[in-house]
């Protein structure tokens, strides 16, 4: 097998792995991917070719002239960022698998970007996304009860989207108030579930035994608790579709998404004097420095505020 051959093999393991172990979004999986075989293609150039270089033989200097031949290519900073972040994490994973003990993007300094504060609805686009969303359910059917259970689903527990597209009826506790979602890693963890919520998949449930009912034997996912209209597990991309409909229903400009709700979520339970601490633990982060970054959205929301309604401000 050539060196090349090698390095599409251990890239393949990672992403596997991405996938499989750290139960990573299928949207970072791919830039993880693209990142990686970049920077392939650029060893084998930059070293003379395929059979020139292993991955221990790759030094912190290959890496900048890595980020400065992106940086020629016009990517932004926060992407070649990303792409030295991509190189460290993928370094200890063959630490891991193949023992290589160097890693020769640890060192090496990411360009400073601007840190971006998320999008976040305001109460009254809240208020808004869910008059729409109950208006459709209420006039029954399985699409408007399940699209509003889901989006409850997200607003009230701030989950994932891998986690909410990859949920099991045993998971889901109705009576009880919580739910279990597998994060990264597999990792699992016991949400909250509110009132709203409850009350939405309890709407939906009916809707989706009736329609699995009407499926011919055998057919129909009956593990999954979201389900397309033909009975199967509605995918990621399902679930990401349905939800940026009505994010665009409620602004075409203000570039929402599907992460919008889990921001939403964190940075509205930390307006009302939630613990950091706790915020971490239900949106799963594994460190408290990833959860920080909504107490910046906060602030930023009360100094609007302040500037708005304070006569001398």
């Amino acid at each position: 097998m050539t060196k090349r051959g090698h390095a599409r093999r251990e890239i393949g393991e990672f992403i596997t792995y991405l996938e499989k172990e750290r139960n990573d979004s299928p949207n970072t999986v791919r830039a993880y991917g693209r990142d990686l075989i970049a920077f392939q293609v650029f060893l084998d150039e930059y070293y003379g070719g395929a059979r020139r270089w292993r991955w221990t033989t790759v030094d912190r200097l290959a890496v900048r002239s890595f980020m400065g031949e992106l940086k020629r290519r016009g990517l932004a900073k926060r992407s070649i960022a990303r792409a030295v972040s991509v190189l460290r994490t993928f370094y200890r994973f063959m630490n891991q698998r193949y023992g290589i003990e160097q890693n020769p993007a640890k060192g090496v300094r990411l360009p400073k970007v601007e840190q971006r504060l998320p999008a976040v609805l305001d109460r009254g686009q809240v208020e808004e996304l869910f008059h729409h969303a109950e208006t459709m359910a209420s006039e029954g059917g399985f699409q408007g009860t399940r699209d509003l259970a889901m989006l409850e689903l997200f607003y009230g527990t701030g989950m994932r989207l891998s986690e909410l597209a990859g949920l099991n009826l045993a998971d889901v506790d109705v009576i009880s108030g919580q739910v279990k979602v597998r994060g990264k890693g597999r990792k699992e963890r016991i949400l909250p579930l509110g009132g709203y919520a409850a009350r939405a998949l309890r709407g939906y449930f009916v809707e989706r035994e009736e329609l699995l009912a009407g499926l011919s034997t055998g057919r129909g996912d009956r593990r999954a608790v979201f389900l397309s209209r033909r009975g199967r597990r509605l995918s990621v991309r399902g679930v990401q579709m349905v939800v940026s409909r009505f994010m665009r229903a409620l602004s075409e400009s203000a570039g929402l998404k599907v992460h919008t709700l889990r921001h939403s979520f964190a940075t509205h339970l930390l307006d009302a004097g939630a613990d950091l601490r706790a915020v971490q633990e239900l949106l799963g982060h594994a460190s408290l420095s990833t959860t920080q970054v909504y107490t910046h959205t906060s602030v930023e929301r009360l100094k609007q505020v302040y500037h708005k309604a304070h006569p001398r401000a």
